[in-house]
């Protein structure tokens, strides 16, 4: 019982803290970014990409061991769009991430990243696409529980 809570409470942990790391990214993202936006933000992503892992191993864990039994997971079709948002949220994710990999020479010499408009709105988009993922994610999980009980 303790370890299937604690399994849980990490997997819903990894949710807030995906989702509070592209809020961060989101606000700190900017044209004119000064050196520390730019370390928060890429902070803000390595967090980002840490609390997905969780959200990945937690959540394959609860599939094989300690949620419900595993019919119970694979017989529903929400399951299969919660993996398929999951999917789609890590791939809109890579550019990004790439990005403020490139960034890493620039911090090394105490210089901010030069940011034009277009690449900025293009991140902005694909961070806010993420977050779209990440506040549909739970709905399907509802959704899940709810087709099963019937």
């Amino acid at each position: 019982m303790w370890t299937s809570s604690i399994v849980a409470y990490l997997h819903y942990l990894g949710f807030m803290l995906a989702f509070a790391a592209l809020t961060v990214e989101i606000f700190n993202l900017k044209t004119e970014i000064t050196l520390d936006e730019a370390k928060r933000v890429a902070f803000a992503d390595a967090a980002y990409g840490a609390a997905a892992t969780m959200i990945l191993i937690t959540g394959i864990l609860r599939v094989l061991y300690f949620g419900k039994e595993t019919d119970y997971y694979l017989s529903n079709p929400f399951f299969y769009a919660k993996i398929g948002v999951f999917i789609i949220v890590s791939l809109l994710s890579l550019y990004p991430t790439y990005t403020f990999l490139t960034w890493i020479k620039n911090f090394q010499i105490g210089k901010p990243p030069t940011l034009e408009n277009a690449q900025v709105n293009r991140l902005s988009w694909l961070i806010k696409g993420e977050l779209l993922g990440f506040t549909l994610i739970p709905l399907l999980a509802a959704l899940m529980a709810r087709i099963n009980s019937l």
